[in-house]
Order: structure tokens, then C-alpha cells, then sequence
């Protein structure tokens, strides 16, 4: 006889563990609302269980809020597509496809990032988690280190990968500081791209 399956899990049909159900519910909450405000009772009552129940999957409640950043995460990339090979198409355009993806994904990460920072045992959590991981700023430089090999780029590009990431620091975490400068207006992507790769020198 196949065991009875958990009460919460008992309207889904995709598979997954009731640890796994947690860490997606978790997930859905931080999308939604951010983690400054998270607790586990609102995970447990979003998730369909006890709030009890959360500890016999976990270690702590940092175990699971660094699991579910980390879901969090992968979700916001998956969504925002692939990124374009070097060599392809031109440099420009491709560049504009990378800021474009690094100012969507840092809107969507960041906050939940900046909701954690008094809880810094979550995010040794996640980097223990994710430290292995090539982020977008790790796959940025690769790609301008690999155009400047095929002879597209020439220059400081690990400079030039420093700005583009900066500029979407700039866009979401001036916003997310409550003393802070503010900005207005996102940056225009074509504009950004087009000055990073012309250089501000007069010649």
C-alpha cells in the first residue's frame, strides 16, 4: 500500500516533497511580498501545515529562508531567457540583451536581498548554497573576455563589465535605501551600451 500523501501536497500532482512544497511556498511569498516581514508561521499557513512542521525538514528557519532565496532566484533567471553566445550577431546588441537581463533581474532580486541583511545568517546560508554558481555578472565578463579573444572588443573589459553591473546597482538599490538618492528614471539601455563601448574621452 503507497503511503498516504501529506495533507497539504494532497492537491497537487507534481511530484514534489513536502520539503520541496515549503521552499516553493516560501519562494512564492518572497516574489510576492519580500522577506523583510517573513516568518515561518506565514510560511506554514501559506504551505498548508503546522507551523511545527517546517522543523522536521529544516535544520533552522535559515535553512529554509536561504532555500527558498535560492528558488527565488533560479525562478527570476528561468524567466528572463537565455543570454546571447560571443561571436553572434553584433557585440551591441548583445550587450543591451545582458544590461537589459542584469537591471530585470537585479529589480526582482535585490529587494529580497536587502530585506535579509539583518538576518546575515540566512545569507551565509545562501552563499553556501549558491557559491559554486556562475552568476550574471561572472557569465557578463566571460562573455566581453571571450569577444575581446575573437578580436570584437578591445580595452579594460573586465572595467567595462564593472559599469554595466553598477548601473544596475545604481537603478534598484537607490530606491531600496530610504535616505538616499533617488532615481527617476531607468537608464536608457541603448545609451548606456553605446557610451560604455565609444568610451567619454575626447579625442
Amino acid at each position: 500500500m503507497a503511503p498516504r500523501k501529506a495533507a497539504a501536497l494532497r492537491d497537487t500532482e507534481d511530484g514534489r516533497s513536502l520539503r520541496e512544497h515549503l521552499i516553493g511556498t516560501a519562494a512564492d511569498l518572497i516574489s510576492a511580498n519580500g522577506t523583510a516581514e517573513l516568518t515561518v508561521r506565514a510560511i506554514a499557513r501559506a504551505a498548508g501545515v503546522a507551523d511545527g512542521v517546517l522543523y522536521n525538514h529544516f535544520t533552522d528557519k535559515e535553512e529554509l529562508l536561504a532555500d527558498a532565496l535560492a528558488e527565488h532566484v533560479r525562478r527570476v533567471e528561468a524567466g528572463l531567457g537565455e543570454l546571447p553566445a560571443p561571436g553572434s550577431a553584433t557585440v551591441e546588441g548583445n550587450l543591451r540583451t545582458h544590461l537589459a537581463y542584469g537591471l530585470a533581474l537585479h529589480k526582482e532580486i535585490l529587494p529580497a536581498f536587502a530585506g535579509l541583511l539583518a538576518r546575515p545568517a540566512v545569507l551565509a546560508r545562501f552563499g553556501e548554497l549558491t557559491g559554486d554558481g556562475e552568476t550574471w555578472r561572472d557569465r557578463l565578463a566571460r562573455y566581453l573576455r571571450e569577444e575581446k579573444e575573437l578580436g570584437r572588443l578591445d580595452g579594460d573589459v573586465d572595467a567595462a563589465a564593472a559599469m554595466l553591473v553598477g548601473v544596475c546597482h545604481e537603478s534598484v538599490l537607490t530606491a531600496l535605501l530610504p535616505h538616499g538618492p533617488r532615481v527617476t528614471t531607468s537608464p536608457a539601455v541603448k545609451a548606456v551600451v553605446k557610451t560604455v563601448l565609444e568610451g567619454i574621452a575626447v579625442r
